[in-house]
């Protein structure tokens, strides 16, 4: 039988200054480790520390610019376009322009505090 995920919950996100994170499926809305979609709002000049993760992370921009630092340079992914940034690649994230970003991540597995393995402040 299908699953009818009626609401998201609001998990708290990094960075500064605060984004808003739902988690429709995943480690804290559903209980499953083995993927997590959320939709992301993130003010202008949002940015959160560098991270490395043990999962592979699609992000599909709905509305702005989110623009992704990595080891070869950044690239700005605009609405309509997506990234893949896969295990094991150094990233870090931001919305620098006006007006922020809308964005759906899907990460595999599921996103998890341990395996985010984010820079040292």
């Amino acid at each position: 039988m299908p699953a009818h995920i009626q609401r998201p919950t609001r998990v708290e996100a990094a960075g500064s200054p605060p984004k808003t994170i739902e988690e429709f499926a995943g480690r804290v809305n559903t209980g499953t480790e083995a993927v997590s979609i959320a939709r992301m709002t993130s003010p202008t000049g949002w940015r959160e520390p560098g991270q490395r993760p043990e999962f592979d992370e699609w992000s599909l921009v709905l509305r702005g610019v989110l623009v992704v630092e990595h080891d070869g340079g950044q690239l700005e992914v605009k609405a309509g376009e997506a990234v893949l940034v896969t295990a094991g690649e150094w990233v870090r994230y931001h919305t620098p322009y006006e007006g922020g970003a809308e964005y759906v991540a899907v990460c595999l597995p599921a996103f998890s505090p341990e395996t985010v393995h984010r820079d040292a402040a």
